[in-house]
């Protein structure tokens, strides 16, 4: 008997529970984003696999999406009734034989011992269509990120499996930034002392990526470049590390007493969302994107943990008091950190 691990995501979740909400949208190209304005500056936060062929992804700036998919369907974030559809899907999980630990609204990690894993994630695929009607790709790995690795194969309702043993044939040649933990910003980085795959990571030196990277994200680089990561899961509930909200102005600020003012308005909403959750807050951080598209972001950590709104507000306008207040601002955003919940 073997110690697996399994990575259920939900198909184009946000999407997919619209369409199940408006049978009328099955099959058509549903974007998801903001409040449903495609002439408003915000982004895209799912695409259903319709709008995905016209180039439409995460992240996307709605404008664009609208400009590349223009009869797509567009509707508001519903948080509250995606929180409902992932807590149906959670329950179908947790009857299962496995330790489940939530990692988000539409995935999970599971944790089991047996012999076949690809049976368990069909039978996994199955429950949770048949009672949420819901799809879900399944990755299977001998570690956390193997697992997590294998759902980008199995996507949309597959199943994929990598271990040690086929790690290096499956992603070896593939560039770093394919790995799950490594961007643009940090591929570049790793470019530069010549490490353009995901074998050249593996076989680098963790101390010479370390001098180039930091101490301690060095060494976690190339760990995973070989493919390493936890094979223990946490039962625990899934628990928000915080809480943030932001605006994007449909005319750019230019006078940093608005800016300011704004700040004020966004720590107020953001401490009704911290008095809800019940618990303290240990750093609070804003983010600012200047015209046309840069964005810095800066956090301070609290003298002591605290779900007092003026100290929280107080905290966002220190923090903004460390920008450019001589630049045209196109979003804000105000972020409280909860004290890490111990085990």
């Amino acid at each position: 008997m073997s110690r697996w691990v399994l990575h259920v995501d939900l198909d184009q979740f946000l999407a997919a529970v619209e369409q199940l909400r408006h049978p009328e949208l099955a099959g058509r190209p549903v974007i998801v984003g903001g409040n449903g304005d495609p002439a408003a500056r915000t982004v895209v936060a799912t695409a259903s696999y319709e709008a995905r062929e016209y180039g439409v992804h995460s992240g996307m700036p709605m404008r664009l999406a609208a400009r590349k998919c223009p009869d797509a369907v567009f509707l508001p974030a519903d948080n509250p009734a995606y929180e409902a559809a992932s807590e149906e899907v959670m329950a179908v999980l947790r009857e299962f034989p496995v330790v489940v630990e939530v990692i988000g609204w539409d995935e999970a990690f599971l944790q089991w011992d047996g012999d076949d894993p690809e049976a368990l994630a069909r039978e996994i695929q199955a429950e949770v269509r048949a009672r949420t009607r819901l799809s879900c790709a399944v990755g299977i790995g001998d570690n956390t990120l193997r697992a997590k690795m294998a759902t980008g194969f199995a996507k949309p309702g597959g199943v994929h499996r990598i271990t040690a043993h086929n790690w290096f044939a499956t992603l070896g040649d593939r560039p770093t930034e394919a790995l799950h933990g490594i961007g643009t910003k940090t591929a570049r980085k790793l470019a530069e002392l010549g490490i353009h795959t995901v074998t050249q990571l593996a076989e680098a030196s963790p101390t010479a990526v370390g001098e180039r990277l930091g101490p301690r994200m060095g060494p976690y680089y190339v760990s995973l470049g070989r493919g390493m990561g936890r094979t223990e899961m946490e039962a625990s509930p899934y628990v928000p590390r915080s809480r943030s909200r932001e605006t994007t102005f449909p005319a750019n600020l230019e006078d940093w007493a608005a800016v300011l003012a704004e700040i004020s308005a966004l720590s107020a909403r953001v401490a009704d969302d911290v008095a809800a959750e019940g618990r303290d807050v240990a750093r609070v951080g804003v983010k600012v994107r200047y015209a046309p598209f840069l964005t810095r972001t800066r956090s301070l950590t609290l003298p002591a943990p605290t779900r007092d709104p003026a100290v929280l507000e107080a905290a966002a306008l220190e923090v903004a008091g460390w920008f450019r207040p001589d630049r045209a601002v196109r979003l804000l955003g105000v972020r409280a950190e909860f004290v890490e919940v111990s085990g």
